[in-house]
């Protein structure tokens, strides 16, 4: 492996990526500047073949999916272990795309999970912002039972023992930010 070019911010990364045509190119999505997703979209943008492997620190399960539904080619924490990053360079080099075991037991996890309705993510917003039950209700205008039944549905859904947890499920798994 040969590195050809390296950049600290998006605005260089993308000019260098013009630039080189690299083979590989490793893209944070954690950059000073801006979202690496949106990184990523850009240089599918100018090069639909290009072989973009995310290289990062989040494992949430809303990064993994956007950066894979946006083209990366390979998703892989720093965490891992150095032989499984290179391994999974070389695979992508080869072959086109690669997951890694570690990544494929997060998306395994969720997939095919029901998912929430729009009055549920309404409700979740809410305890996100800390309303009580009676809160939530007259803010929807909706009876205080309605919003609890919601709340048990959505735990039912996202398996979460409480309202907190599910609140965290949700935002790790990309239905709610911050």
């Amino acid at each position: 492996m040969l590195l050809v070019a390296q950049a600290t911010n998006a605005r260089d990364g993308i000019s260098q990526f013009i630039a080189h045509n690299p083979d590989i190119t490793l893209l944070d999505l954690r950059l000073p500047d801006v979202d690496g997703l949106n990184v990523l979209s850009e240089l599918r943008a100018n090069s639909r073949d290009a072989k973009i492997v995310v290289l990062t620190t989040s494992d949430s399960d809303r990064d993994i999916q956007g950066a894979l539904r946006g083209g990366a080619s390979a998703y892989i924490l720093k965490s891992m272990p150095r032989e499984e990053i290179l391994s999974t360079i070389r695979s992508v080099h080869t072959k086109g795309k690669s997951i890694s075991p570690e990544i494929a037991v997060k998306l395994a996890e969720n997939f095919g999970g029901e998912q929430l309705t729009a009055r549920e993510l309404d409700v979740l917003r809410l305890v996100r912002d800390g309303h009580k039950n009676k809160q939530i209700a007259d803010k929807l205008g909706v009876a205080e039972t309605t919003v609890h039944f919601h709340i048990k549905n959505i735990t039912d859904k996202l398996h979460a023992n409480d309202r907190t947890h599910a609140v965290t499920l949700a935002m790790r798994r990309g239905f709610l930010q911050l």
